[in-house]
């Protein structure tokens, strides 16, 4: 080999990795911002879905403290939501969820309340049926990484 091509081929092996790192960093920081993406959207998905279950078993509640007959159409959509979170969430936040479910189902059967009664039960802070399902939430969405 004449040594008048060796600094050429270092050249040439210089400029080939010099490119093929370029290349996997670019690469590499494509896929991080992908899954942060991902990451990102899931986030929003649940924490929507669970705005959702809040809200509307929040009004279920409401409702069940003062009547003691429901329509079970009113709790289709809660269940619809417990559906969309079998996909979505852990298991534990599902079982969180149908806690809720059975409290509220229950709370239809017991007597009606009074307003002496809500302020009774909210000094004694049983009047707050979504608390663990919300502290669920929170510790699930808070353990959300990037892979």
């Amino acid at each position: 080999m004449n040594p008048a091509y060796l600094p050429a081929f270092a050249a040439l092996a210089g400029s080939a990795v010099g490119g093929l790192t370029s290349l996997a960093t670019a690469w590499l920081t494509q896929q991080r911002q992908v899954s942060a993406q991902r990451l990102a959207q899931d986030k929003s998905r649940r924490q929507k879905l669970y705005r959702q279950f809040i809200e509307e078993a929040s009004k279920l509640y409401a409702d069940a403290l003062v009547h003691n007959e429901s329509e079970v159409s009113t709790l289709v959509s809660v269940y619809a939501l417990i559906g969309r979170m079998r996909i979505l969430s852990s298991s534990v936040i599902v079982e969180k969820a149908e806690t809720v479910v059975r409290m509220i189902v229950d709370t239809y059967f017991s007597p009606n309340k009074t307003f002496p009664d809500l302020r009774d039960m909210m000094n004694s802070r049983a009047m707050d049926p979504l608390r663990e399902f919300s502290e669920a939430c929170r510790e699930e969405l808070r353990a959300l990484k990037p892979s």
